[in-house]
């Protein structure tokens, strides 16, 4: 059977000459141009690899991929982009690419790394990925949104909840804006002025803070985000 690609470009001259390059090499390519649309179909159909522009519409590609892990998916993603510098590679991989090409690029050289990616041994875990932590008294199981809280008590977290703090200890000691948890989290585009966040960490921290209204790991930063803190 042919290998599936989701292609996610909204340019889509670049999109055509992809999907046709990757069609000479026997492989089955659906294309979708924004993020929104890349997401519905992750979530409905197998695919064995995404190609994921990141700068997209409506919801970015680091968005797009944030969401994937979060949901514990499993499939090799490839970013394209056309920022390249270092830290802009590092980002992509830290935010749960497996791979990170340029543009412009060579045909050839994406056609390489696609082979590479689908036909490679796979690890069992993606390392990006983050199945389980402990902080202090507690535990997070996020493959099976069960924890231990404070008291020692297991618990089942909403899945909603488990991914927020996902999102949140995966980006230890750093502000994680409102916009950015809403685009991983929910794969919103249109922001809605609720407290939506704000009762998740309000209930959150009740598993998971000695003392809630004095709060030593989720912290609101007032007209910044949110940030998981540890030392």
């Amino acid at each position: 059977m042919k290998k599936k690609i989701l292609l996610v470009e909204d340019e889509k001259h670049l999109a055509d000459t992809i999907s046709l390059n990757l069609e000479l090499e026997n492989f089955e390519v659906s294309w979708v141009n924004d993020g929104p649309a890349a997401l519905r179909e992750v979530f409905e159909q197998q695919f064995d690899l995404i190609i994921l522009d990141i700068i997209l519409p409506s919801i970015d590609g680091i968005s797009v991929c944030e969401n994937i892990r979060l949901k514990n998916i499993d499939m090799p993603i490839l970013f394209l982009s056309a920022k390249g510098s270092a830290q802009d590679r590092i980002f992509g991989l830290k935010s749960g690419g497996d791979d990170y090409l340029a543009k412009p690029f060579l045909l050839e050289e994406l056609v390489l790394r696609v082979h590479k990616l689908i036909y490679r041994k796979r690890p069992k875990e993606n390392p990006v990925r983050l199945n389980a932590y402990k902080f202090g008294n507690c535990s997070v199981d996020f493959k099976n949104y069960t924890a231990k809280n404070v008291h020692g008590e297991k618990i089942q977290l909403s899945a909603k909840a488990s991914m927020i703090l996902q999102l949140l200890i995966m980006n230890k000691n750093k502000i994680v804006e409102r916009q950015r948890i809403l685009r991983s989290v929910w794969g919103y585009t249109v922001f809605p002025a609720t407290r939506t966040i704000d009762n998740f960490i309000l209930h959150l921290r009740k598993h998971f803070e000695p003392n809630p209204k004095k709060p030593k790991y989720l912290k609101v930063i007032r007209k910044k985000g949110y940030m998981f803190v540890e030392e």
